[in-house]
């Protein structure tokens, strides 16, 4: 921009806000009308899933519904899935809460290598816990194997938001407690743990939804869930009737979950109201027995969800030597997820870029439906997703069957919020005033809104971008039922051929995986402790 926008823009940014429209209605009409359109194709399209298993689900007929759904498999199914989350979820908030405030708030020798060495089991896809479990020990499986790979792979959703919430706490309110008579673990419970609820129901809500989408962890320990189910009975005899009823009772069990988790949040609030800055935290001193207790809990949760996999693929690696590296498919499948990683990354993130302007530019009733539609389409598991996609292909759009625009597609519905709150994050960052000078100054809005906003939310764009993207590298269910014939991706080959027991060639697979999950890992570490200004 000009010297002259910078300069309005500065006289802009001086004026109170109420004097300022959030864009400038009058020249910003048309834009506003097609990022609401593009808004609402996305939209829709990210329904299409939840649409189609609902109607299918009506067109079946009470009979067929009371046949398919009211039957001992699918009351075996429930009551895996009840177990699992009963047993799973508090084990996953003692251990992520538990080394939150480790790391966070106490004195724990070498804390910030802890605290790295927690989220670092999110660089290794689900499905390879569950390998290099079932390596180390064959006979593993049933619902203690599921919830023992379920606290390792997915502890680290609980242990991010809490940690972030407790550097935000301000500890003048323990001050406050322990000052009136009340012991340090009564300070916990009464006091932190109820300004943590947020987090810890925001981290069960992910794994939650992990447990019920999660395919390749469970079906490699043979504990049956309703994914595996649906994905077996897709494969063996191509129901689409018994695959979709499935389906709705899975959809079904998602949505209760997220209504769950919206009625126990509440509309508490838990900003600090005082005047004055947060004083600096001090860290509760553990003393000689307890640093050994919170080292050792923090060793042996690093040595299960890292050191079993690292070991794991190393033995394997030696055993196969430099023959695995000459796998075939090896490279191409490399090549193949960046070519799918890379497009669908760069596709879901130009889609949510309408939604997100509206968002924070023009906020309303209609833009929060349209952004919740979103959210909720990205709940369902990608097993449903891609059921969906398979049986709208083959019953109306033929042609578009195991094509490389319908696993896009499917990639968009599934990854869009990883796009949304990262664009939308750095938007909110970039002043209007901006767009509002550059358009004053004989701008279209669609360039003033190129030339100022989204070059100032570039990085917040890139970031979403590499989410999506490596979130793509790592997908299996939505890949091995849509993707083109011939397409292996490293998540794919990596379960062909684990599925053939020759784990040696797929240990160079997994590693790949896990070397592109790395800078994910990290980014995620690094936003958490910019959440709370270190």
């Amino acid at each position: 921009m000009s010297d002259s926008a910078t300069r309005t823009a500065g006289r802009l940014a001086g004026q109170p806000a109420a004097a300022l429209p959030l864009v400038r209605v009058g020249r910003s009409r048309g834009l506003v009308f097609w990022a609401g359109l593009l808004a609402a194709v996305v939209s829709l399209l990210s329904l299409m899933p939840l649409g189609f298993i609902a109607a299918e689900t009506l067109a079946a007929g009470k009979d067929s519904i009371v046949e398919l759904v009211f039957r001992p498999r699918v009351a075996e199914l429930l009551v895996n899935t009840m177990q699992l989350m009963v047993i799973s979820l508090p084990l996953c908030i003692l251990l992520g809460v538990g080394t939150a405030w480790l790391t966070e708030r106490s004195n724990l020798p070498g804390r910030r290598w802890w605290a790295m060495l927690a989220v670092a089991p999110l660089a290794i896809p689900a499905f390879v816990h569950s390998y290099a479990w079932i390596s180390a020990a064959p006979s593993l499986h049933g619902l203690w194997a599921a919830v023992l790979l379920s606290v390792i792979a997915y502890s680290p959703f609980l242990y991010l938001p809490t940690a972030a919430a407790l550097r935000r706490m301000d500890p003048a309110l323990e001050d406050v407690a322990a000052s009136l008579g009340h012991r340090p673990l009564a300070v916990f419970v009464k006091v932190v743990l109820p300004q943590l609820k947020l987090a810890i129901l925001g981290g069960s809500l992910l794994v939650g939804l992990h447990l019920l989408a999660e395919y390749g962890l469970f079906a490699m320990i043979r504990f049956d869930t309703f994914t595996t189910a649906i994905f077996d009975q897709f494969q063996s005899s191509f129901s689409g009737a018994a695959a979709n009823m499935l389906a709705g009772v899975l959809v079904l069990c998602c949505l209760l979950l997220l209504l769950g988790e919206s009625a126990l949040r509440g509309k508490a609030r838990y900003a600090r109201l005082g005047a004055g800055s947060a004083r600096a935290q001090s860290r509760t001193q553990l003393g000689p027995v307890g640093a050994l207790c919170g080292l050792s809990v923090c060793l042996v949760a690093a040595a299960l969800s890292l050191g079993v996999p690292l070991w794991t693929l190393g033995k394997w690696l030696l055993a196969g030597g430099v023959e695995v590296w000459r796998n075939e498919w090896l490279w191409p499948a490399l090549r193949q997820t960046l070519l799918l990683a890379g497009a669908g990354a760069l596709i879901t993130v130009a889609a949510a870029l309408p939604a997100a302007w509206l968002s924070v530019r023009r906020p309303g009733k209609w833009q929060r439906l349209l952004e919740s539609g979103n959210y909720v389409a990205s709940a369902l598991p990608g097993i449903v997703v891609a059921l969906a996609l398979v049986s709208i292909a083959i019953q109306w759009a033929r042609p578009l069957y195991q094509t490389l625009a319908t696993i896009l597609l499917a990639y968009l519905m599934m990854f869009l919020p990883r796009a949304l709150v990262s664009l939308r994050a750095g938007i909110a960052q970039a002043p209007v005033e901006l767009e509002n000078a550059a358009q004053s100054l004989g701008c279209p809005p669609a360039r003033a809104l190129w030339r100022t906003t989204l070059r100032l939310s570039a990085p917040a764009a890139a970031a979403g971008y590499a989410m999506v993207f490596l979130a793509i590298g790592n997908e299996l269910t939505a890949t091995l039922l849509l993707a083109p014939t011939g397409t292996r991706t490293l998540a794919t080959g990596f379960w062909a051929l684990t599925s053939e027991i020759d784990y040696a060639a797929a240990a160079p697979f997994a590693l790949i995986m896990i070397l592109l999950s790395l800078p994910l890992t990290a980014l995620l570490h690094a936003q958490s402790r910019r959440s709370a200004g270190r």
